[in-house]
């Protein structure tokens, strides 16, 4: 999937095509206009289980598994290994749908990265370990 801005044309979008469709990858171009990037309105779960909050989704159903989160800032979320995952304090309502899910959330006060649309997504560097499993894998 990839969003499809003012920063990424319709350019954009076929060179990811002619770049990833012969891998046997399928690019799906997702309009994004509410936010500034589409990790800023969407993220998988490990399960691949896409979370958003409907307001900021254009269309959830180019998701095969869209689960609406209550809160803007709960639609980011890094996995930090088993079933952790690393989300803003400001979002304990979607804090709580994770626990019921089985997730252990880890909320993080990052407030003044908000005021400017930042997120634990954006904030976040994902390292992998030399057998290149994401760093904290445990699956």
């Amino acid at each position: 999937m990839r969003g499809a801005a003012e920063r990424t044309n319709t350019e954009g979008v076929r060179q990811l095509r002619a770049a990833f469709e012969p891998l046997g990858a399928r690019v799906v171009a997702v309009p994004v206009s509410t936010v500034l990037h589409l990790k800023s309105a969407v993220t998988a779960l490990p399960d691949g289980t896409v979370i958003g909050h409907p307001p900021l989704v254009e269309v959830p159903s180019l998701f095969p598994r869209f689960l609406p989160v209550p809160e803007a800032s709960g639609a980011h979320v890094v996995l930090l290994g088993g079933r952790r995952l690393l989300m803003a304090a400001s979002a304990p309502k979607t804090a709580e749908l994770f626990a019921d899910l089985g997730y252990e959330p880890v909320p993080v006060d990052i407030g003044e990265f908000e005021k400017l649309e930042g997120c634990v997504t954006c904030l976040s560097v994902r390292l992998r370990d030399l057998y290149g499993q994401p760093d904290g894998y445990s699956g």
